[in-house]
């Protein structure tokens, strides 16, 4: 067995506290892992009404879901949650991380990645306070709040007249704003003036202001945000990343570095088309991500095979 001990030695660290974080902390609590949990603060949902497509949580507010989340993670005692944040990561296994609250040094003998990513959003006036609310980018987080209702859908290329497709199908109208690129579309409404601004009550969408023509009365709006990784970790540590910027990983959640899995929007595979935004799918891969962890400290504590395949070359 190993020697790894002391307080502020542990089997796995996890970075991030959201939706995988804690999904990873709960599977590893489970089966008696010292776990170490820092949630550096807001996620990315944290703008939105409610979290949805969440079998029994549909509806649930972010915040809600989190304190949920960590009330059920302190019934296990040998998962701490601590919020703060990673500032320095020494190469491992095992691994020794520096906190940005005290600049305590701990270590871990593996780490698991769950910091998710933060949107870049259009430069257009009104596009900020509207965002989660009634400004989208995903039809399966918050396209079902938008049947019986006007929307709008900006962008031009084949991705975006696809999305205005889908969201056709149960909005009352919609509506494809090109932003100035000249456009024809079958089967859905067109706008090609330039957009100049979002006007809203609150931070309920109104109208789309546009440079010549009259507004358009829009109950909601999705955007072309551009996801980036929250912290660089994953890049400090080496792992290989897709163009993208995501954190490449294989079936096992293990990144290219040995000892580090990702979960979460974060972290995809390469056949996988893009980020996945459903906070349910982050549960379940923090959830594989905790398991192949355990699984590995396994192997290395008894000298056992590892169940899982090795990571292709």
């Amino acid at each position: 067995m190993s020697t790894f001990d002391g307080p502020d030695a542990f089997d796995v660290l996890i970075a991030g506290g959201g939706p995988a974080g804690m999904s990873a902390a709960l599977t590893l609590g489970r089966t008696h892992r010292r776990v170490l949990l820092l949630d550096a603060g807001e996620g990315r949902n944290a703008p939105a009404d409610a979290v949805h497509n969440f079998l029994t949580r549909d509806g649930t507010p972010p915040a809600r879901l989190r304190e949920i989340g960590r009330k059920e993670l302190s019934a296990y005692p040998t998962v701490r949650i601590q919020d703060d944040a990673i500032t320095d990561v020494a190469a491992g296994p095992p691994f020794e991380v520096t906190l940005a609250g005290d600049g305590k040094k701990v270590r871990a003998r593996r780490l698991v990645l769950a910091t998710g990513l933060a949107d870049d959003l259009p430069d257009l006036p009104g596009v900020a306070r509207l965002w989660g609310r009634s400004a989208f980018h995903c039809p399966y987080c918050h396209g079902y709040e938008c049947t019986g209702k006007t929307v709008a859908v900006m962008g031009s290329e084949p991705a975006r007249v696809r999305l205005a497709l889908q969201l056709s199908r149960f909005a009352a109208d919609v509506v494809l704003c090109t932003n100035g690129v000249p456009f024809q579309a079958k089967g859905i409404g067109v706008r090609c003036e330039p957009v100049v601004r979002l006007d809203a009550d609150g931070d309920r969408l109104e109208r789309i202001v546009f440079a010549d023509g009259p507004p358009l009365d829009r109950d909601a709006v999705f955007v072309e945000n551009v996801p980036r990784q929250r912290s660089d970790l994953a890049a400090r540590l080496g792992c290989a990343l897709l163009p993208d910027g995501s954190v490449e990983i294989e079936e096992f959640a293990r990144t290219s570095v040995p000892g580090v899995y990702a979960a979460g929007d974060m972290a995809r595979r390469a056949t996988f088309p893009m980020p996945m935004a459903a906070v349910v799918g982050a549960a379940a891969s923090g959830t594989l991500a905790g398991a192949v962890a355990d699984q590995d400290l396994i192997s290395e504590d008894f000298g056992l095979p590892n169940p899982f395949a090795a990571r292709p070359a």
